[in-house]
Formats: C-alpha cells, structure tokens, sequence
C-alpha cells in the first residue's frame, strides 16, 4: 500500500544532473528502485535508493564523483550503489534477491534500462532466500537481547528490521512458483495464507509504521514475542519446503 507520502523528486533529479556533469560520457545509466520506485515510500523509515552505472570504475573516474556523492549524503540520503553494466549482469548469482526487486519494480532516472533484462538463476535465488532468512533471524535474536526491557528500543527494532522480512516473504512466495506482491502487507497476507502461519505482529508492526495504530496501546514484549516466534516459523517452513523441492533451474 502506498503512504501517500511524497518522493523527493526534485533532490533526485538534480543527483542525477550532477551525476552527468561529473562523470560524462562514463555515466551509463541511473536506476531509481526500492520503495521510492514502488510507491511504498515513507521519508521515515525508507531509503531513496539509486543504481549508477559506469562504463569504468577506476579509481580516478570514481574521485570525479567525490563531490556528487558528498552533496548527496548531506541530503541524508545512502550513497548509490556503483557498478559496471558487466559487473551488473554477472552479479545476478549472488544477488538474486536484491536483483529480482530491482527489476521488477525500477525507474530509469538517465541512459538505457540495464535491469529489465536481467537474467536470474532460480536455483541461487532459493539459496540466497534461505541464507538471508537464517542470518536475519540470528541478528534479530540478538538484537532482542539487547533491547530487552527498553520498550522504545525494541519497537525501533521491529519497525527497522520489519522491511527486510517483508522482502524475505514475498520471495519465500517467489521460491515455490507464487506470484510476487508488491506491498508489505500484500506479502504477509499471502505467506499467511499459503503457509497457515499467524501474521498479526508483523501487521501490527506495519500498522505502527503506517501510523495506523499507537504503540501505546500495545504490549511491545508481546508483539516482539509472537514477531520473533512467526519468523522462526517461516524460515523453518521455508527450508523444508525448499529441501523438497531439491534442484531446480
């Protein structure tokens, strides 16, 4: 679902111009993607996300763009990722998650549509997919512990950590042959249903973020309990229906 809050559109268009300026004819291609390119962004928690395609990434074409990137990290914004177009199409092994999203929700800011045809390996994608959910649980377990009796610190904890389980979702759909949400909550709802798991404390979460609901008329231990318990439920859910698939293109 969309926030209805704004992009800014105006900082990214003049990243971009300063981008042409600095790396000229090295510049290929600018990609926006993530939330500001899906129609999910929220300036609170979300990212404005940019892909800057260079034809060399030696280090003096790099330092060409020093400024540029400074400018663009006082706006409080995460640096662009920097690749070549090669870089770019032999990386889809290892980032078949990241990559999957890009291509399928993007903008081409300046130059030709590098993602859009982008080739996947599916096999990797399931790997990566259970990989990411085993990390992402580890980290959260650890995480709670140290938020444990700072109810401040541990609703920031569910509200930072809740996007990266969301993506984790949708492709725990991708990864038995399911078509993809495009929201968060599209996303749960769906991995509920196909899995039977409950997905009420990560609607909670987003309802908070959404500023749909007050925290403080929650029980934060209770949420992060029921939180922690549905992703150990997915991701072991996840790996048994991945080892039952076994190999696949």
């Amino acid at each position: 679902m969309a926030t209805g809050k704004p992009v800014p559109e105006k900082q990214i268009g003049e990243l971009v111009t300063r981008l042409q300026q600095a790396a000229g004819t090295n510049l290929e291609s600018v990609i926006l993607y993530g939330s500001a390119a899906s129609g999910d962004y929220d300036p609170e928690y979300s990212n404005v996300n940019l892909l800057c395609v260079l034809k060399d990434t030696a280090l003096p074409k790099l330092l060409a763009l020093a400024p540029t990137a400074k400018w663009w990290t006082k706006q409080k914004h995460p640096m662009p990722l920097v690749i070549t177009r090669e870089e770019l199409e032999r990386s889809a092994d290892v980032f078949a998650i990241e990559l999957i999203d890009m291509r399928q929700q993007h903008r081409v800011l300046f130059g030709p549509d590098v993602v859009a045809s982008l080739e996947i390996p599916m096999d990797l994608h399931r790997a990566q997919l259970e990989y990411e959910l085993r990390e992402k649980l580890i980290l959260l377990r650890q995480q709670m512990l140290l938020a444990a009796g700072d109810k401040r610190r541990t609703w920031d904890l569910l509200l930072r950590s809740l996007p990266a389980f969301s993506t984790l979702f949708r492709h725990a759909l991708i990864a038995q042959g399911l078509p993809m949400p495009v929201t968060k909550r599209e996303a749960l709802k769906a991995l509920a249903g196909n899995l039977g798991w409950d997905a009420s404390p990560f609607e909670r979460v987003l309802d908070i973020r959404e500023h749909r609901a007050d925290p403080r008329q929650l029980e934060v231990q209770e949420v992060a309990a029921r939180y922690l318990a549905a992703v150990e439920q997915v991701t072991a859910a996840v790996d048994r229906m991945l080892d039952r698939q076994g190999p696949r293109s």
